[in-house]
């Protein structure tokens, strides 16, 4: 059996990750670090909405047939993107070098795709369902959630603003449709169930240290995504969009390369984009919180580590192995391990078990709290297990670096 190293994750709420996309291929790793979007209330983008599907549970839906009504409803808004690169050479610059989906927000022309959909374009095309073809302007990007705003100057006609849902509400097991443009074949639909919720993903936002911040509260399912479908809606059984389909995670490669669909898929949750996108239309970005702090990834918790570090079996929350310096956590007073131990993780370090009193059983429920609860210059209790005994600290959110 393969011995699989050790790797720490750092937050930022330090997040640290490699860029992962449906349209690189790239692997997903199993180790991520995390910064997270500032939950601030903004105001939902103007949109023009679709009519009310019959509220019923997504089994019925499904049972009557009505995924076909939904995609008529949904497709419309759904658009291919193509990524022109300038290469000096006059034949090669007219063929696309990049593909992705997206979806219309408003009716202002305003489309969402993911980031590494439209990184390094000089030229960015967006396909309507009708035909219609439109060269879009790059309104602002968040590397950390991986989201890009383009702007269309297209007749209102051809835009049919997407309706937004509510991730907060999403549950395991939910039926789930994703639509876009795998391969190439653009308006492709396919049929899943949301597989996990709280997921951690590594962004495409370099950290000071010299890896990558990450997000959390990722939306996990197994409708088939593959190269093409980034940047495309991940839509609930009312028409509603839930998330942003964003990576995959496949030991899986198709003739030419591609990374291909194994059944674990991920999206950006609908509720950071509410939050992100008015104000990257508004100033061009948006700003992260920030706790400055080293941990270990969900999936390295294991009775090895625990008993190592000197903690008793039953031991849950996040562990802090490093602190970054001069950041909210050093401010506050918080401790990384400092004691040697025979796996290469110091021991002594504080653990947090909760925050604003509500519980911390892994690092991604510290992250999912800090995304959807927390703003830069906020105030928080973090209730830290040290020594054997528990303490709260004062925490000032700060903003990412």
């Amino acid at each position: 059996m393969k011995k699989r190293s050790i790797m720490i994750v750092v937050v930022a709420i330090a997040l640290i990750s490699v860029s992962i996309s449906c349209s690189t291929a790239t692997w997903l790793r199993k180790t991520a670090v995390t910064e997270t979007p500032i939950p601030s209330p903004q105001p939902e983008p103007t949109s023009r909405e679709p009519s009310a599907m019959p509220v019923r549970s997504s089994e019925v839906l499904i049972l009557e047939g009505n995924l076909a009504n939904l995609y008529q409803r949904v497709n419309p808004g759904v658009v291919t993107i193509w990524r022109y690169d300038t290469t000096g050479s006059a034949n090669e610059d007219s063929f696309p070098t990049g593909q992705g989906s997206g979806f219309v927000i408003d009716l202002d022309g305003h489309i969402v795709t993911n980031q590494h959909v439209i990184a390094g374009a000089n030229e960015i095309e967006v396909d309507f369902p009708s035909g219609l073809k439109a060269w879009a302007d790059l309104v602002g990007t968040d590397p950390d959630a991986d989201l890009a705003v383009l702007k269309v100057d297209v007749p209102e006609e051809e835009l049919v603003p997407l309706q937004f849902g509510d991730s907060d509400e999403v549950l395991v097991g939910d039926f789930v449709v994703a639509i876009g443009n795998p391969f190439g074949l653009s308006g492709s639909m396919t049929v899943g169930i949301v597989s996990a919720i709280g997921r951690i993903l590594e962004s495409e936002n370099p950290a000071p240290n010299g890896g990558l911040f990450a997000a959390g509260d990722i939306i996990q399912t197994d409708a088939a995504i593959n190269p093409g479908n980034s940047g495309g809606p991940l839509i609930n059984m009312y028409g509603e969009v839930i998330g942003i389909n964003r990576a995959i995670r496949s030991e899986s490669f198709t003739l030419r390369g591609d990374i291909a669909n194994s059944g674990v898929g991920f999206a950006i949750p609908i509720n950071i984009l509410r939050q992100v996108v008015p104000k990257i239309i508004e100033t061009g970005s948006y700003d992260y919180p920030y706790l400055g702090i080293v941990s270990l990834n969900d999936d390295l918790w294991n009775l090895k580590i625990i008993e190592a570090l000197g903690l008793p079996s039953n031991t849950t929350g996040a562990y802090i192995t490093g602190i970054a310096p001069g950041g909210p956590a050093e401010e506050a007073g918080i401790r990384s391990g400092s004691q040697p131990t025979s796996i290469g993780i110091l021991a002594g370090g504080d653990l947090i078990i909760a925050i604003d009193d509500q519980p911390v059983r892994r690092f991604s429920e510290l992250l999912s709290y800090i995304i959807n609860h927390t703003q830069v210059n906020q105030v928080v209790i973090l209730t830290v297990l040290r020594e054997g005994a528990e303490l709260d600290i004062r925490l000032t959110i700060g903003a990412r670096p």
